[in-house]
């Protein structure tokens, strides 16, 4: 490892342990006020980030990305008006730090209570998405927590120019801007330091393609929250509503394919599917999605290819679908347990006891019922944004917000009291 790049990261990684103590300190106040100038820094410099995001699209074009790629990196001034919003939303949350979770009295008159603290200092290693800079900063801030960011090459001219406005804003709330690091290397060797670095870094949340992740979790020396592949099933039901489910499940693939919490597998129960397919397939084709199915789905749509075996375990991010017809309940559940990456699965159903089957059967970290896969997201759920959905089960599983990324001590008060 290059010793340049080695004592870059560990620098800023202690820079940021010693800014996170500060941080820890900082009233709900400060940090509403810091959230507030980091909202308003974004608008006062969307120009400036537009365009370094326009060089780092010109060159991910150059290198032939694909749609759903170039979608995911894209900036515009709507999105940066998102990012500002989603600032001020976490602004407006609780804040989770110094909240008692629980109180006890023991009989020797101990009074002990679960607090909750920051963790520290966090890095969020991810991909492609220059919006997700700032929800990371902004949750962060607001659980008291440092952060490293290590963005993708891909995005390194939008990611640095949104680290760089939202460390120089915090500074007006008299926070230090050190809370707030980027790390602007695009070499490799700048991540493994980073994972080496559990003297300074409390968490590492690693946030992209599935081997990248496990290359994360192999060579972590430092504590990682899992945001895994999302392989997304819809199972609609033999008495589902037919209507309500062709909703659901063009919503689920078409509303944003490039991302983890899009729909990419779509279970139909043999008794609904001669009515449902064919009603489906016309608003599915028409925006552009290939459909690749099993011989019963092929038989109802003739537009669609057959599927290949390993079609069940592809995360596409594209507008591909792959469909499955099943002859039951249990055949659903049990394609969705050998095929699913755990992030989220959903039914469409009228039975209310099938419902809850689903909900108690299917080990998913968000399981829905009636309901798009899309909604499984930090910013819909009330959480203001999410560092990622955690597939991981420690020790926080689903939309990482701001409580997640907090964890407890024990406060003991006592009038004296010894062990006998």
């Amino acid at each position: 490892m290059s010793m340049k790049i080695r004592e870059l990261v560990e620098a800023k990684a202690r820079a940021a342990k010693n800014a996170s103590r500060t941080l820890a300190l900082c009233s709900t106040k400060v940090k509403n006020e810091a959230l507030s100038q980091m909202a308003r820094g974004l608008e006062e410099k969307a120009a400036m980030i537009l365009e370094a995001n326009r060089a780092d699209l010109d060159r991910a074009r150059s290198r032939g990305y694909a749609r759903a790629f170039l979608d995911r990196l894209t900036l515009t001034e709507a999105r940066i008006e998102e990012m500002a919003s989603g600032l001020r939303q976490v602004g407006g949350l609780p804040d989770p730090v110094g909240k008692a979770v629980e109180v006890w009295r023991r009989p020797n008159g101990l009074e002990i209570a679960r607090v909750r603290v920051p963790l520290g200092v966090v890095g969020f290693i991810y991909e492609s998405r220059p919006n997700v800079t700032a929800d990371a900063a902004g949750l962060c801030l607001k659980a008291g927590n440092a952060l490293i960011l290590r963005g993708g090459s891909e995005a390194l001219e939008s990611n640095s120019m949104i680290a760089t406005v939202l460390a120089k804003s915090v500074e007006k709330a008299g926070v230090p801007a050190d809370a707030i690091q980027f790390i602007d290397s695009s070499d490799r060797e700048a991540v493994l330091a980073l994972l080496k670095l559990d003297r300074y870094v409390d968490l590492i949340i690693p946030r992209g393609g599935e081997e990248f992740v496990r290359l994360v979790a192999e060579r972590s020396t430092v504590p990682i929250l899992k945001h895994d592949k999302g392989l997304c099933h819809v199972f609609v039901d033999e008495d589902a509503d037919l209507a309500m489910a062709v909703d659901i499940a063009f919503n689920a693939k078409v509303h944003r394919p490039g991302v983890c919490n899009a729909m990419e597998t779509l279970l139909v129960h043999q008794a609904a599917a001669a009515r449902f397919l064919p009603a489906l397939a016309p608003r599915l084709l028409q925006a552009g999605v290939e459909i690749r199915g099993c011989p019963r789905t092929c038989a109802l749509i003739p537009a669609a290819r057959p599927a290949a075996e390993s079609d069940w375990d592809t995360e596409y991010l594209d507008l591909i679908l792959s469909v499955k017809v099943v002859e039951s309940f249990e055949e659903a559940v049990s394609h969705i347990r050998a095929h699913g990456s755990g992030l989220a699965e959903a039914i469409v159903t009228s039975d209310y006891r099938r419902a809850r089957r689903f909900t108690h059967e299917v080990d998913a970290a968000c399981v829905l019922v009636n309901a798009s896969t899309r909604l499984v997201d930090g910013g819909q759920f009330g959480m203001g944004a999410e560092m990622g959905i955690s597939t991981s089960k420690l020790h926080a599983r689903g939309p990482v917000g701001v409580e997640e990324l907090t964890t407890t001590k024990f406060v003991v008060l006592g009038d004296g009291q010894v062990r006998e």
